[in-house]
Parts: C-alpha cells; sequence; structure tokens
C-alpha cells in the first residue's frame, strides 16, 4: 500500500506540472502578427542620446530578418558568406552570449543578400523558410535539424521567386502553413512535427509574394488569410478550401506587408495606385466566406513597414518619405500627419510607437493618437550594414534592433 500510495503521489505530481505547463510561441511582429507587443512598464522617453546599450553583436552576415525570443534564447539568422550562400542562425543568451551558431543550407545571395524569414518558435522546435523556398524545422536546443520540406523539389514550384522567399512561417496547432505559390501547391498545411502534408490549396495559382500568412477566427470560422502576387485570399483553416479572393496588384508583384485583422475586417496596404492597388480594408461576410472591399486609399503609399490598428485608427508610414500618418479604420482618410521621420517599420508597446526609418537608419520614440503625432526621442542606430529593412522586437523590457551584420540590444524598461 505504501509503495502504491507514493506511485500514485508522484503521478499526481508529474501530471499537475506537466499540466501547467505553457506552450512558448515567437514569432513575426509579435504575440498577434499585428506588431503590438504585450509589454508593461516601458520607458516613455529615453535618454538624449537613446536608450541603455546592454549588448550587441557584429557579425551575423548579411540578412533582413528580425530576432526571435523563446525563454531565455535570442535566435537570429544572417549569411556570412555570398559566395558558399550558406545560411547561419545563431543563438545567444540574454545576456549576449554566443551559446551556438549552425548552417542551415542555401540561402538567397543574387539581391539584397541574405535570409528574410523571422523564425517562428514554438516549445523546443524552431521553424524557418530561406530565401530559396526551404521551410526547416529545427531544435533551438543546438539548431540540429528534425525535417525540411523544399518549395521546388518536394511540393513542385517552378521557380524561387524574384527577390527570395521571406514569408515567416505560421504555426495553427500542430499543423504549419505556408505559400509556396505553386499551381497546385499555392497554400499548404504542415504537419508542424514530421513536415508531412496535411492539406493543400491551389488557392488562384499564382506565384508566392514577400508577406507573411495570418490566422483569424471569425464567427466560429478559422481562416487562414493570405496573399499572392495578385490575390488576397481567405481559406479555411482546417480542409484548405478557398472561400473568397479579392483582387490585389502591385507592379513588382512584392506585396511585403502582413495583414492586419480587427472585428470581421482585414487590411491590407501596396505602395502601388490603382483600381486593385493601393491600401484596402477588406470586409467579411456573416460566415466568413465571402468578402468585399470597403475602401481603397491610393494615397499612403506604405510597403514594407507595416501597419498598426489601434481602436478606431491605423499608423503607418510612407515608403521612403518623411510620411506619419493616423488614418480613419472605417473609411481610410487621413486624420493627422507629422513629417519628421522617414517612413519605416513601425511597432507598439505600452503606449508608445516604435518607428525605425528605412533611408536614415533613426529609430524614435513617438506618440501617436488621432490628435497629433509626436516625436519624443530618436537615435541614429550605431552598427551595422546595408539596408535598414529587419522590424524591431519587445520583448521582457528590451528593444532588439538588427541592422544587417550587428545585432544591438537596448534596455527600454523603467527604474
Amino acid at each position: 500500500m505504501t509503495r502504491v500510495f507514493f506511485f500514485i503521489i508522484g503521478f499526481v505530481f508529474v501530471f499537475s506540472a506537466c499540466s501547467e505547463k505553457k506552450t512558448q510561441i515567437s514569432q513575426w511582429r509579435g504575440p498577434n502578427r499585428d506588431g503590438i507587443y504585450q509589454e508593461t512598464g516601458l520607458l516613455k522617453k529615453w535618454p538624449e542620446n537613446g536608450p541603455e546599450l546592454l549588448w550587441s553583436f557584429e557579425g551575423l552576415g548579411y540578412g533582413h530578418s528580425s530576432v526571435a525570443i523563446a525563454g531565455d534564447n535570442v535566435f537570429v539568422s544572417g549569411m556570412k558568406d555570398t559566395i558558399d550562400s550558406n545560411g547561419t542562425l545563431y543563438s545567444f543568451d540574454k545576456n549576449g552570449n554566443l551559446l551556438w551558431e549552425k548552417e542551415y543550407g542555401p540561402d538567397y545571395n543574387l539581391m539584397f543578400h541574405g535570409p528574410r524569414s523571422t523564425p517562428t518558435i514554438v516549445d523546443d522546435l524552431m521553424y524557418f523558410e530561406s530565401g530559396m523556398g526551404k521551410v526547416y524545422c529545427l531544435n533551438t536546443e543546438n539548431g540540429d535539424e528534425v525535417w525540411s520540406v523544399d518549395f521546388v523539389d518536394d511540393l513542385g514550384v517552378d521557380s524561387i521567386i524574384q527577390f527570395g522567399y521571406s514569408e515567416s512561417v505560421l504555426i495553427d496547432g500542430n499543423r504549419l502553413i505556408c505559400i509556396p505559390g505553386g499551381k497546385e501547391n499555392n497554400v499548404v498545411a504542415l504537419n508542424r512535427f514530421t513536415g508531412e502534408k496535411i492539406w493543400s490549396s491551389t488557392g488562384n495559382g499564382e506565384q508566392a509574394t514577400y508577406n507573411s500568412p495570418i490566422l483569424i477566427n471569425y464567427n466560429n470560422q478559422r481562416l487562414v488569410v493570405g496573399m499572392t502576387s495578385e490575390s488576397v485570399m481567405g481559406i479555411d483553416a482546417d480542409t484548405g478550401e478557398m472561400y473568397w479572393r479579392i483582387e490585389h496588384t502591385q507592379g513588382n508583384k512584392i506585396h511585403a506587408n502582413t495583414p492586419v485583422y480587427s472585428d470581421g475586417r482585414i487590411l491590407v496596404a501596396t505602395p502601388d495606385r490603382g483600381d486593385t492597388s493601393g491600401m484596402i480594408l477588406i470586409q467579411l461576410s456573416e460566415d466568413g466566406k465571402d468578402a468585399e472591399v470597403l475602401w481603397r486609399n491610393e494615397r499612403l503609399r506604405n510597403f514594407m513597414g507595416g501597419l498598426i490598428k489601434l481602436d478606431t485608427c491605423i499608423y503607418a508610414s510612407g515608403y521612403l518619405r518623411n510620411d506619419w500618418q493616423v488614418l480613419s479604420w472605417n473609411t481610410g482618410e487621413m486624420i493627422v500627419q507629422n513629417k519628421d521621420l522617414g517612413g519605416g517599420a513601425i511597432i507598439y508597446a505600452d503606449g508608445m510607437f516604435y518607428g525605425y526609418a528605412e533611408r536614415d537608419g533613426e529609430i524614435a520614440l513617438m506618440k501617436a493618437n488621432p490628435e497629433k503625432i509626436e516625436i519624443v526621442n530618436r537615435f541614429e542606430v550605431p552598427m551595422g550594414t546595408m539596408e535598414h529593412w529587419a522590424h524591431p522586437v519587445i520583448e521582457d523590457g528590451r528593444l532588439y534592433v538588427r541592422h544587417g551584420d550587428a545585432l544591438m540590444v537596448y534596455n527600454i524598461k523603467e527604474v
């Protein structure tokens, strides 16, 4: 009886510990892929020369991907050499110590070299898409490959898209969702533990673009919203059936902004002007199986800086212009404008906006509302190479800024 008693107690203890364990997920543009970080206690004003630099690392190589943070580890990718073109994943602890680095295979070396995809991490597994169109599942402890799927060799895609795949893959429970852009396997769901195909959608048969899909739940209808070269699509997340398509075009077929969802509406932005271009707001039908365009804004040309939706407003910037705007979510009309900072990436946390100017390499702390856009502080990114394209990340009171070869980590937490 004593042995049985201690066995039962031990079982209850183990079961309770396991049941309390929460799945840790890190992904592109924050917890909901919308650029909003759930942080509190952050500085509302920085020192004159910017926040304190806690640590930095130079030597990542070429690349434009943002960092992923899970538990006590920070992950980022780069390409050290454009000749052999192999990409490398790096793992740091939160004090900046390099824990390991691992080559994963060839990445994009034709234009704007290096990886673009931000890793998606679920517990001890990392999911990453190379610019050459290969999805990897890797072990976060050491970078060892668990499985991989090649868009061309395994899914029949004709060729790699012009500027290299930039999608950050989407995790839905035990499924990984990505958009290879093939004629047959246009959008696919893979078993995230094995890489086996669960479902495949032919979509509209168009090539992939450079944004990342989102998952929404509207009136109990779960939809994957994704974009290909001339379409915004709503696809059943469980079966892969395409319910609706909205034509949306851009001359160079880039479509680099991730869609934003709120209350049955989907916001999409590309920089072209035309009857099927620009910034649009899409309204879903009651069952989510149909959709229509509510409004279109052709004036604010947002290329890849992202968009933030708060309350009844949209916050975004113009491409390569000193043009930051607050727009109405309901009409798309501009409410207020600021021309004191170059356009670029935008994220939000604890009542403040963070802008990363693409052309000038400035990081700005901003207050913005329907009345005014105010730049509180700004500083120039001191390290790194090439384009300022990687979106900043906020986690545990720290601001992570990747600029090409360099990663910089700043303390933005209130004392």
